[in-house]
């Protein structure tokens, strides 16, 4: 049978995944080479040795300072004892971080004042030595940075698996064309029956198949009279990305969330979900109420959705299936799903009643026609607005007790340390009086560079205005999809103009800039830069998604578009089975790059299949 063959290569894919990505982990993981000063075998991910030898007669302080961390005083690494006056140079040993360049700063003790700095960027497993001297006048020191053993090149695993990932896309797209040939399709025939081979040849391995599921009818698109596979295929991506990055990312620092101010890949998914969640409700909505279903009802549909995925959500981010009963002083509130759940609860409220049961055919000779997809619903705009008004006026005019206000910082060490318990500003302290500080989240990804010891929730409360509005703005594509359908050249056309229009508010409001901008880009605090980038971002990814996919349908969406027909249960899926095989299994070495790639690909990889044979087999989880 067809669907056989399908699985079977599909788990033949899988298998050489999983057997090329444990080679590659073997091949490029290596420990660094021996020194005789220093043990290498406890150096973990991302660190380095470093060896500091003192030829001076004075003590001196070691301060590191990252790259990364924005206006932040050097830490003290370590202190290195004075070379005796008549015997060998001191050494003194030390772990630094390879992730960001640092700078090392070395004072003398005695005179409280800075002798040297070098600014150094490690590589992973290296060993360095650091040598302070001084010079011919007793007053200047020099210190010189050597290397005496290279770092690996922890980069090496992901070029590997691109090229595998690339070689299967490739094989993949060979079949598709090979088999269309007359020759291969007679072959085909003579192999097996004629319903086989044409289940075979239009797979979804292959051309989409553009037939509609009963399943799935409540949230298709009536305007269109199919689903839009692009769609589906954006947020399969988004959808994979999510699952890969929560899994580890491969230990690599990019591959997870930014500790304060900038974008990651980690950073990219959640809004991109946010976004096409907006669009896929107004193409939704747009059909239950062209096919004539009651208002009343759909209001029902969304709150009932709403707290669903509000409650799986709750459930899934406190997980104590194994550690006994669920101690309500540690009950975290906010997260993931329950941030999706009220947004999509307010903005689809919000559709439902600007929306009309048929839309309004607009003569192109009307003066206002190009813009008509936004004028029709100008109280949704104006409602939308009103929220941001709202979430700039708590941001920057809020009191926050022991902060200044309009703080956008991280705290911790942050800002020279001044505000160490001002994490997040107005956000952080909103969450922390209405939930209190055991409700939210433990360990921000602020902690790693700024050092903060405040909780802080990235799916706050304050934040959640900024997420109805991402939402809103996929909304409005899903606007354009509906008012310009089968207009690819006008769709593609206002796609592009609404990405250029919030990329240049992206560019006024951060002055194209980490941390110098009026609201710099920060996912934590899910602020209106961050929003306007990733919805500009959003916009241009629908064009190449729209266009290739759903109007010159060079590429059926696949494999992503398996995931994103089934986002709820490949999502709470990952979360629920994350510590149990295949998704995780005891690695040989647990500091290597390598092997912590291909678990998280390989676990990546398994949901990806699922999600396909449920395809297959007709399953779709809808809440």
């Amino acid at each position: 049978m067809a669907p056989e063959r399908e699985y079977y290569r599909w788990t033949v894919c899988a298998v050489i995944v999983l057997l090329i990505a444990l080679c590659a982990a073997h091949m490029t993981d290596r420990p660094a080479s021996s020194h005789p000063h220093r043990k290498t075998s406890v150096l973990k991910m991302d660190e380095a040795s470093l060896s500091v030898i003192n030829e001076i007669e004075d003590d001196m302080m070691l301060y590191v300072l990252s790259d990364h961390c924005f206006q932040c005083l050097p830490q003290l690494l370590g202190i290195i004892p004075a070379r005796p006056a008549s015997g060998t140079p001191t050494m003194v040993g030390f772990v630094v971080d390879t992730q960001h360049a640092l700078t090392l700063q070395l004072n003398s003790t005695s005179a409280h004042s800075e002798q040297c700095k070098v600014h150094f960027h490690f590589g992973e497993q290296g060993n360095y030595s650091l040598w302070v001297k001084n010079l011919n006048e007793p007053s200047r020191v020099n210190c010189s940075m050597i290397i005496d053993s290279e770092p690996i090149n922890s980069y090496l695993p992901i070029l590997f698996a691109f090229l595998l990932f690339a070689f299967l896309a490739a094989l993949s797209a060979i079949w598709n064309t090979v088999k269309r040939l007359d020759v291969v399709t007679n072959l085909l025939l003579c192999l097996g029956s004629t319903v086989e081979t044409e289940r075979l040849i239009n797979s979804e391995l292959g051309t989409p198949n553009r037939l509609i599921d009963a399943s799935t009818e409540s949230i298709i698109p009536a305007t269109a009279g199919r689903r839009l596979r692009s769609l589906d295929t954006f947020r399969g991506l988004s959808l994979v990305i999510m699952v890969f990055v929560n899994y580890g990312g491969g230990g690599y620092w990019f591959f997870r969330h930014e500790s304060w101010n900038g974008l990651t890949v980690a950073d990219l998914v959640f809004p991109w979900f946010v976004f096409i969640m907006g669009t896929s409700v107004g193409l939704s909505l747009s059909g239950s109420l062209r096919r004539g279903v009651k208002h009343t009802h759909l209001l029902w549909r969304i709150f009932w959705r709403s707290f669903q995925l509000f409650l799986i959500g709750v459930i899934i981010i406190n997980p104590n299936y194994c550690s006994g009963p669920l101690s309500w002083d540690s009950f975290r509130i906010p997260g993931v799903l329950q941030r999706l759940g009220f947004t999509y609860l307010v903005v689809a409220v919000l559709d439902l009643v600007v929306s009309r049961d048929r839309l309004n055919n607009i003569l192109s000779s009307e003066t206002w026609y190009s813009v008509h997809d936004v004028c029709l619903y100008w109280p949704a705009w104006v409602f939308v607005i009103a929220l941001e008004t709202i979430w700039l006026c708590l941001t920057f005019l809020l009191p926050v007790p022991a902060c200044p206000t309009g703080y956008l910082g991280p705290g911790g060490i942050g800002d020279f340390g001044q505000y160490q318990n001002c994490t997040g500003g107005a956000a952080g302290y909103i969450d922390r009086w209405l939930l209190r500080d055991n409700h939210i989240y433990q360990t921000p990804s602020s902690r790693v560079v700024y050092q903060t010891m405040m909780p802080f929730d990235p799916e706050g409360v304050l934040g959640t205005i900024n997420s109805i509005l991402m939402a809103f703005l996929g909304l409005q594509a899903g606007k354009i999809l509906l008012h310009y359908r089968d207009q690819h050249r006008q769709i593609i056309t206002r796609f592009l103009i609404w990405g250029f229009i919030l990329g240049i508010i992206s560019a006024a409001l951060t002055k194209c800039s980490r941390n110098d901008g009026f609201i710099p880009v920060n996912k934590n605090l899910w602020s209106l830069s961050y929003v306007t980038t990733l919805s500009c971002f959003a916009f241009v990814a629908l064009v190449f998604f729209y266009y290739s996919v759903d109007v010159k349908k060079w590429w059926s969406g696949a494999p992503f578009f398996y995931p994103g027909m089934n986002s709820i249960l490949v999502y709470v899926g990952h979360e629920v089975f994350e510590e149990y095989f295949p998704f995780r299994w005891k690695m040989a070495n647990s500091q290597s790059h390598a092997e912590h790639l291909a678990q998280n690909l390989v676990a990546t990889s398994v949901w990806v299949i699922i999600a396909y044979l449920l395809y297959r087999k007709k399953i779709f989880w809808k809440i």
